[in-house]
């Protein structure tokens, strides 16, 4: 009777034994799930502001005989000074997106398991693969200012009159350097012949003593162009140089409002907030009310673990952005600023596996939930 039950045993375990091997195998070829202890870091992504500006250089040289304006020529008030300034002729308002340094998290267990990244760091989808291309991350800060291209002029040789002229017997037949004041009334002199000039070859015209048309307004032309060049000997000559430059500004949640973007200065252009050789002009953010206190309210969770996997998404805000110098507004712009809104644990249920979750990479915040 022993004998019958010991070999009944031994049958038992002999059909157990190879089941659970197999079972055990089964396992190890799925794989067994199993709590992440150290967690996975990421980071929710912040918006940033690109600014592109056009400014012009205005540069005026004056010109060798700016005194003897008024004297020969009665222009009066003629500039002697050089001087230069720079005016800002447009600005355009862009966003781009990069990882937030005060919004960097640890995520643990299931959401650690499931969770996907993007390329710079940021929160992407939890069980998805959410293959949404990232913003560009704008990395440049200023467009540097080219060199100027010289367009031949010069005031040291623009004029006809000789610099020296030939001596007579009263010097020995030395050479004579003529001065500025006989150089400028020569100029002068000029200005007055090419407007004669103008007008014996318009009273020709009228005569009907000019008959080739194209001829006649050759002629008159190239007398204004020589009246002008002339001119700015006396008035001298401004110059214009427009320059590309591209600034980038991250706002804060608690900065001050408005803020400092970026300066202008009358010698170097557009130059960094810190530049305190420029005037200010400044970026102000006007949030819209209510939306981040809705945003709060509604994201308040009642469930007790909430946010212990670690896993958090933005409700990004809203704002109306200005631009301003010198109490003129340069441009203006609405835009989503993800860290104007409100950071929210994602619920606990939705990372049981069960659920994919995806995220908008520019903002953090949800794209959808599916079921799967």
């Amino acid at each position: 009777m022993n004998s019958r039950k010991y070999l009944v045993l031994v049958l038992a375990l002999l059909i157990v034994i190879p089941s659970f091997g197999q079972k055990k195998k089964k396992e190890d070829e799925e794989g067994v799930t199993t709590y992440v202890t150290e967690g996975i870091a990421y980071a929710l992504p912040r918006t940033g502001i690109k600014l592109h500006i056009e400014a012009i250089r205005e540069k005026f040289e004056p010109g060798p005989y700016a005194v003897y304006a008024e004297q020969l020529l009665g222009i009066k008030d003629a500039k002697t000074k050089p001087s230069t300034q720079w005016l800002i002729s447009e600005v355009k308002i862009t966003t781009f997106s990069e990882p937030d340094p005060e919004q960097v998290h640890k995520a643990f267990g299931d959401g650690a398991i499931l969770v996907s990244l993007a390329a710079d760091g940021c929160i992407a989808g939890i069980n998805s693969s959410n293959t949404e291309a990232l913003p560009e991350v704008c990395m440049s800060n200023k467009v540097g200012q080219k060199p100027d291209k010289e367009d031949g002029f010069s005031f040291d040789y623009f004029s006809d009159t000789p610099f020296v002229t030939q001596g007579d017997s009263s010097n020995n037949f030395r050479p004579a350097r003529v001065s500025v004041e006989q150089k400028a009334a020569e100029a002068a002199r000029r200005i007055l012949n090419a407007r004669m000039n103008q007008y014996d070859l318009a009273a020709l015209r009228i005569d009907g003593e000019y008959p080739d048309g194209k001829a006649y307004e050759v002629s008159l032309e190239e007398l204004k162009r020589t009246e002008k060049n002339y001119i700015t000997l006396f008035v001298g000559r401004t110059t214009y140089k427009k320059e590309s430059y591209s600034i980038d500004y991250i706002p804060g949640a608690k900065d001050k409002n408005p803020s400092v973007a970026f300066r202008i200065s009358d010698e170097n252009g557009v130059v960094p907030a810190s530049d305190l050789s420029g005037k200010p002009v400044m970026i102000e953010f006007e949030t819209v009310p209510g939306l981040a206190d809705q945003y709060a309210g509604n994201a308040k969770s009642d469930n007790p673990n909430a946010g212990s996997s670690g896993v958090y998404y933005r409700m990004p805000g809203v704002a109306n952005i200005k631009v301003s110098y010198e109490m003129n507004t340069l441009a203006t712009a609405r835009e989503t600023i993800a860290q104007f809104g409100v950071v929210a644990p994602l619920p606990e249920e939705l990372l049981n596996g069960a659920y994919s979750v995806s995220f908008h990479p520019g903002t953090g915040a949800i794209k959808s939930v599916v079921k799967k």
